[in-house]
């Protein structure tokens, strides 16, 4: 006899309304930010990958508190995340400065889409056991906010991409390159929100938003940039000896030597009971 709560518990076949259309708000921005910049509206298609990570943020919270996870939903999310976060963000680079350089410009596009593809479908296999703690590479909505972040200041400052191309392509292949890395990047998943905070700490997250909302381009590039360079930092901490496995590779020979809780396999999208790793 099945038991009741694993049946519950499990990927649902069908397709379910709200989180799908979550899930198409997420590429619909995705969409848009390419096609914006084409037309060189810069700062609406970096704008647009933002709004993006919301959606992103939302389908699968919102599939399982209405409890209408299913195994199209995660499929979808992944096909929505590799326009969204992969596709979109390395054509927004590509047509801010990159089109001017020729074989680098369209191979630094390139090499970031193929990562961001190879992180997706690493993600969906499960190849990759971490610490729960702790996701196995840079996940692709910060990847993306580095892109559309510098794309989003540039363009604020009048910045002409074509003058900045090799810089251009040089963060966008590293921020690709990350996204495929072993390094351990922090997921926040042993935070309880549900604690009760003092006063203080209400009004140092108000001055935070105030902060971020007053110079929104700014901080979130320099948010995301901040949290991309965390990955190699933790990770050199964790290990008594830096080896490649612990960059690139085989996860399972990654041995970090501070792992103290029970190893977790990475989940996806709305099909997950758990708080999704955000690839």
């Amino acid at each position: 006899m099945t038991d009741s709560k694993t049946t519950d518990s499990s990927p649902r076949k069908g397709i379910y309304l709200l989180p799908n259309l979550l899930t198409t708000g997420g590429l619909f921005s995705g969409f848009f930010a390419i096609v914006a910049s084409m037309n060189g509206r810069f700062e609406a298609a970096a704008v647009a990958i933002f709004i993006a990570m919301i959606f992103d943020g939302l389908d699968g919270r919102v599939a399982r508190l209405t409890n209408t996870q299913s195994e199209f939903g995660a499929q979808y999310d992944s096909m929505s995340d590799l326009i969204a976060f992969g596709m979109a963000p390395a054509l927004v680079a590509y047509n801010w400065g990159l089109a001017d350089y020729g074989k680098f410009g369209w191979l630094a596009a390139f090499i970031y889409v193929s990562c961001a593809a190879l992180r997706l479908a690493r993600f969906n296999a499960n190849l990759g056991v971490t610490d729960s703690r702790f996701f196995q590479g840079l996940a692709s909505p910060a990847a993306a906010g580095i892109i559309a972040g510098m794309v989003w200041v540039g363009s604020i400052y009048e910045v002409n991409g074509d003058k900045l191309g090799y810089l251009v392509g040089l963060l966008t292949i590293a921020a690709g390159l990350l996204m495929v890395s072993n390094f351990r990047y922090n997921s926040f998943k042993d935070l309880n929100w549900r604690d009760r905070v003092s006063f203080l700490t209400i009004l140092i997250v108000l001055l935070v938003f105030v902060v971020i909302a007053s110079r929104p381009a700014e901080m979130l590039f320099g948010i995301f940039f901040i949290y991309a360079c965390s990955g190699p930092v933790t990770t050199i901490r964790s290990v008594r000896k830096l080896k490649l496995e612990h960059v690139v590779g085989d996860s399972d020979d990654a041995d970090f030597a501070d792992t103290s809780a029970a190893p977790a396999t990475e989940v996806k999208g709305q099909a997950s009971d758990k708080a999704p790793d955000k690839d």
